[in-house]
């Protein structure tokens, strides 16, 4: 076998140098294998592309490289300058370098990165066109047992490492070719399956950084086990930015100084920076190429992954000096002058992408750094970024520096179009990006600032552009904190101004002209120009501007009540009316609209509630010298329904108001005839204070109605629901202790107080052409034309058709009557008067001094109310020593002696029975008939109670006593509560052979 490569002398020098001095052999040993189980350890597959990279650059030839891994062996085949003595030689020397005088284009640097096969096998083969070499752990171990026999030292270096010895020192000679179009071919036979496990793990790692950290490499072609991938073309895959430089004199010497002596013959320098182009090639090997980036290596290459964190969105490639490990850059001089050119690099990168149209901002370095390296290679980015064009401006799409560049704080894409003429170098500030600018130092203007600046700007602009940025701002107004930031925002009005803030503007629909509303603006309605209403101004704090929402606004209220003082009142009666007949609806409620002034018939200037429609019931029916008739021409042009809307007359009109606090009175009652009174008559207790009214709705103006006309009034308010509903319902009055009691409405009060008849009495009080008649007979007759109304609305104003409907003064007026002398009054008529009197809830201020009175013939007299008693109960009918009685029951009793203050019977006598009487058991029958009868009762033969004989009484433990049949009949009825029954009771008792027909006859009770 041939010894090509004098390997044979590699291995006498060798051998002789560990037997003179075993401590060469153990520091080989030991650097060998701090290599191959340190720094070297999982980089089998990058120092062998590496070394094929090499090759392919001395030989000036396309590099390629094939990874076969079957049946346990891995063959590395690759192109390039074959295997040469000087380069076996390198390979057995430790930290010598075969590639020391070759140009930039080399990758390796220090010779040693052939000891990451030992990772995996302990006999490498490398076969080459110009001949073979091969390591062996068992030869070499063979060997070193051999020179160990001539050197005890030496054997006892090889005991204390317990037979492990250094593998690539001793070359061997090989026989063999390469695979047909490759020139060299390593060969690792692998040590076990850890070993297999270790190496398909690395070739199913290896990507296109791989290609990209080689570029003397074509082609990467990659067989597991019959599996084939082939990486080719990385280029087409990534974005790159390359950079290189030759060191001078002067960098040498500032920059290497503390660089190893190889290192320093080399002072070439490359950065390369690659962004994946898409996230998923289709490119040739885009399969399996690094293309989105989570998949991007997370390292600095140099130009071989290290274990330096790298957190930039991006592939770095760059010949950074490495410590012994080879794992980690090392620091100094020269790493930091290849971090300032790496970030010009980046910089550069960013500009590039950013001219083909590329947001690059998601490329900026923001958040924290993974490690130091990292972090000096953003802070440098950082600040070479600031400088270079890279963000676009939204006005022209130039490219702008950072510098240059601003944003608007809040605003989004469609509102910095409107800015862009009037901020120049204004960019786009998306919120995921602003962290980036923030970073890059882009300058910041306040939304509020800018937006108050604007008016100034675009002063002369038409509403139709104020249009298209209130719709740019569609977005932004959804967000609260900036809706603040757009409060002073212009908006163009109807009358021509430009005014700051959109708050309270009012936005019109489509219901009236610009001309219209500029007849407002001129009052001080602001009112948003049609054109330029949008809705983001509603979202702002515009009001949507019904014509309610005009009419309500207190500018247009202001130009109402001072019409009759304006320049040209003709002018706001136009558009007020035009407003109004757009929909009459619209102005209910609003009671100061009758304040509007308008012409009458003779062109002068009325209040629109002075007048009335000419020919209608209200000019029929109203004084003259208060209304005046309106202008015909106005009618026609805005129709009766807005006219009568703002309160001109064609019948009697009304006024409403809700939630009414009767101790302050709201403005829209307050021209109401009397109201104040009315108030105070419905308070409770007299006192207005806390006292409210839901609703209340009043009929104005009837203090301007003609004496004669009230026949026809009241037909009005029988034959206008509205009117009517004014006049018969009662108002809900609350007192301060929340107890709600019904009181007369406004109209049914004034009408009763004010309205007098041709004789000079009120009308109400007066007998109700429906009344009882025995009442009637009491009262005053009410005209006849009181006949032809409503019975509802001749209630209300006071007529009297029953008892409950006498107020305070006719129950006076009755009383008076009933105590006069001369009238004569039968007993049935008192006794029903009686009765509906004692239970009206009416009482005059005063009681009377005479009442009427039974006498106990039958008919009724009258007597001083000191001398008469009220009779609650028919036995007290038998006291008359007690005086005059007024007869009633229950409830009506007691009225009645509240009403007339005349005491109750058993007031004034004790009605105790004198004696005790004898007990006796009730008849069977008349329990039968009266189950509430008593089982016994008192027989007396002289019944006297306080003295005055009786014939029937029940004492206060109702206890039946009685000294007749009669009077027995009447004391068990009154005692059992079934006082309807004393005639069966009698009955019974005095006619015992009638129990069958009084039997029978109950059964139909």
């Amino acid at each position: 076998m041939n010894d090509e490569f004098g390997v044979g002398g590699i291995r006498e020098r060798v051998l002789a140098g560990w037997a003179a001095a075993p401590v060469r052999f153990r520091e080989d040993a030991n650097a060998e294998e701090d290599l191959a189980l340190g720094g070297y350890l999982d980089r089998v597959v990058v120092e062998l592309a590496q070394n094929a990279a090499d090759a392919a650059a001395r030989a000036g030839v396309p590099g390629r490289v094939q990874f076969s891994l079957s049946g346990g062996t891995l063959v590395v085949s690759n192109t390039g300058t074959p295997l040469s003595a000087e380069g076996v030689e390198s390979l057995a020397t430790l930290r010598a370098s075969a590639k020391r005088d070759d140009s930039e284009s080399a990758v390796g640097r220090f010779g040693v990165g052939f000891s990451a096969v030992l990772a995996v096998t302990d006999e490498p083969v490398i076969l080459s066109r110009t001949g073979g070499v091969r390591f062996s752990r068992a030869d070499t171990a063979a060997a070193v047992a051999e020179a160990g026999v001539r050197s005890p030292g030496l054997a006892t270096e090889v005991r204390r490492r317990d037979g492990q010895v250094p593998i690539l020192r001793l070359p061997f000679e090989a026989e063999g070719e390469p695979p047909e179009g490759y020139d060299t071919a390593v060969i690792l036979a692998l040590r076990d399956e850890a070993a297999a496990d270790l190496v398909r793990r690395l070739l199913a790692e290896a990507d296109d950084a791989l290609l990209l950290a080689l570029p003397g490499l074509q082609q990467i072609e990659i067989d597991i086990e019959g599996s084939t991938r082939v990486l080719t073309d990385a280029e087409s895959r990534w974005y790159v930015q390359r950079a290189s430089g030759v060191l001078d004199e002067s960098d040498r010497e500032r920059l290497l100084a503390d660089r190893p002596t190889e290192e320093r013959s080399r002072p070439y320098w490359s950065i390369l920076w690659a962004l994946p182009r898409s996230a998923a090639a289709e490119s040739p090997g885009g399969a399996d190429a690094l293309s989105a980036n989570d998949a991007l290596p997370r390292v600095v290459h140099a130009p071989t992954p290290t274990d330096e964190a790298l957190s930039l969105p991006a592939l770095l490639l760059a010949t950074f000096p490495l410590d012994p490990s080879r794992r980690h850059v090392a620091t100094g001089a020269l790493t930091d002058h290849l971090v300032e050119e790496a970030a010009k690099a980046y910089a550069e990168l960013l500009r590039t992408r950013a001219e083909d149209g590329a947001n690059v901002l998601p490329l900026v370095p923001i958040g924290l750094a993974a490690g130091a390296l990292d972090r000096a290679l953003r802070e440098a980015i950082l600040a070479a970024s600031p400088g270079t064009p890279i963000v676009r401006a939204v006005e022209d799409g130039a490219l702008l520096s950072p510098r240059e560049a601003v944003v608007v704080e809040g605003s989004d894409d469609a509102f910095n179009v409107v800015l862009a003429p009037i901020v120049p170098g204004l960019i786009a500030s998306p919120r995921q990006d602003r962290t980036a600018l923030d970073a890059l130092g882009v300058r910041r203007l306040d939304l509020a600032d800018l937006v108050d600046q604007l008016g100034s700007a675009a002063a002369t602009e038409p509403p139709a552009w104020w249009h298209n940025v209130y719709g740019a701002l569609s977005a932004m107004v959804t967000e609260p904190l900036l809706r603040e930031s757009l409060g002073t925002l212009p908006v163009p009005l109807a009358d021509g101004r430009l005014v700051r803030g959109v708050r309270g503007l009012l936005l019109p629909g489509n219901e009236l002209t610009a001309d219209v509303l500029a007849i407002f603006g001129e009052y001080g309605v602001r009112v948003v120009h049609p054109e330029a209403v949008h809705p983001s101004l509603e979202r702002l704090g515009a009001l949507p501007m019904s014509p309610r929402a005009l009419l309500e606004d207190n500018a247009v209220r202001a130009a109402v009540e001072h019409s009759a003082e304006a320049d040209d009142p003709d002018v706001i009666a136009e558009a007020v009316l035009t407003v109004v007949a757009a929909d009459v609806s619209h102005a209910e409620g609003l009671w100061w609209l009758s304040d509007l002034v308008l012409r009458d018939a003779e062109g002068e200037l009325v209040p629109a509630n002075a007048l009335v429609v000419a020919g209608s019931d209200a000019a029929a029916v109203l004084d003259e010298e208060e209304v005046a008739p309106i202008d015909n021409a106005t009618v026609e042009r805005f129709g009766l329904p807005a006219l009568q809307a703002i309160g001109v007359l064609s019948s009697l009109g009304t006024v409403s108001a809700a939630d009414v606090t009767l101790d302050e009175l709201p403005e829209a009652l307050a021209d109401l005839d009397g109201i104040e009174d009315w108030a105070d008559d419905v308070a409770p207790d007299g006192s207005r204070f806390g006292v409210t009214v839901g609703e209340l709705l009043a009929v104005r103006d009837l203090d301007w109605i003609v004496d004669d006309a009230w026949p026809r009034v009241l037909e009005l308010f029988g034959s206008s629901p509205e009117l009517r509903r004014a006049l018969v319902e009662t108002v809900r009055v609350v007192g301060p202790d929340d107890r709600p009691h019904g009181a007369l409405s406004y109209a049914a009060w004034w009408i009763r107080e004010r309205v007098l008849l041709e004789d000079g009495e009120p009308l109400a009080g007066r007998a109700d052409p429906a009344a009882d008649p025995i009442l009637a007979s009491f009262l005053d007759t009410a005209p006849e034309w009181t006949a032809q109304l409503d019975p509802e609305v001749r209630t209300a104003v006071g007529l009297v058709r029953v008892v409950s409907d006498l107020d305070a003064a006719g129950v006076e007026l009755l009383l008076d009557r009933l105590a006069d002398p001369e009238r004569e009054v039968e007993e049935s008529a008192i006794l029903r008067l009686w009765s509906q009197l004692g239970i009206h809830e009416a009482y005059p201020g005063e009681t009377p001094d005479d009442v009427r009175v039974l006498d106990g013939s039958g008919v009724t007299t009258v007597m001083n109310a000191g001398d008469a008693v009220v009779a609650d109960a028919p036995m007290w009918l038998q006291r008359g020593d007690l005086g005059g009685f007024v007869v009633a029951s229950g409830a009506a009793a007691d009225g009645l002696s509240d009403l007339l203050d005349v005491p109750m019977a058993g007031e004034v006598a004790d009605g105790k029975i004198d004696g005790e009487g004898t007990e006796a058991d009730v008849p069977d029958l008349v329990r039968e008939l009266v189950p509430e009868a008593p089982d016994t009762w008192w027989e007396h033969e002289e019944l006297t109670v306080d003295g005055v004989d009786v014939s029937w009484w029940v004492d206060e433990d109702k206890n039946p006593h009685a000294a007749t049949f009669d009077g027995l009949a009447k004391a068990l009825a009154w005692s059992s509560g079934r006082w309807d029954q004393r005639h069966v009771i009698r009955a019974v008792l005095s006619e015992p052979d009638r129990s069958s027909e009084l039997r029978l006859d109950a059964t139909f009770d």
